[in-house]
């Protein structure tokens, strides 16, 4: 059994559940019903609010604050000070707690440092989220997106690795050797027993 490391400048409060081998560091505050799954690492001053729900494997860096509504799915990567937001409208002089829209980052989402996610969204699993990019929209699995509005600039594998497409609309990831798909819009990764390069 891994054992769960919390500095000692971190605050936990009641009911929180921590999975093995996950490491929280300073300053970080974990409200009460957040779960955290196994093998996740909070860096400095993260905030996790109220009944969050944390997969396995997934790294939140530096200033980064995982509000209620957000779901957060197995080895997602969070980067320094990007931002989720909860409410599409605010005002300092109304409450809109009853109005938090739910965002969900699915297994194996990228989202770069200092970009912003506006809630109601779904970011699909394995996409990425450049540094500095400002997501509106729901982003589909293994899309590359930048800019402010973000935009689809590609297509990622699950390494990371940019995926360039031929006129059949087949990839390969240049670290893996996985194939890839491409086909009306939407990217799939080839099952095994289905590689075109198996012999």
């Amino acid at each position: 059994m891994e054992s769960i490391f919390i500095h000692p400048t971190a605050i936990v409060d009641a009911q929180v559940t921590m999975g093995e081998g996950s490491r929280i560091w300073h300053f970080c505050h974990i409200m009460s019903e957040a779960r955290l799954g196994d093998r996740c690492v909070l860096g400095q001053n993260v905030f996790v609010g109220t009944g969050v729900q944390i997969g396995n494997g997934v790294k939140i860096q530096n200033n980064v604050s995982v509000y209620q509504g957000v779901v957060i799915e197995d080895d997602v990567f969070l980067g320094p000070s990007m931002v989720f937001t909860n409410v599409i409208n605010p005002r300092s002089a109304i409450e809109r707690k009853d109005a938090f829209k739910p965002t969900y980052v699915r297994k194996g989402a990228t989202v770069g440092a200092n970009a912003t996610i506006i809630c109601g969204i779904e970011l699909g699993h394995h996409c990425f989220i450049g540094a500095g990019a400002v997501v509106t929209k729901d982003v589909l699995p293994y899309e590359l997106w930048v800019g402010n509005p973000a935009r689809r600039l590609g297509w990622m594998s699950e390494r990371g690795m940019r995926l360039h497409f031929d006129i059949n609309g087949r990839a390969t990831c240049e670290e893996s050797g996985e194939e890839y798909v491409l086909e009306d819009g939407m990217c799939e990764k080839v099952p095994f027993d289905k590689l075109r390069t198996r012999r």
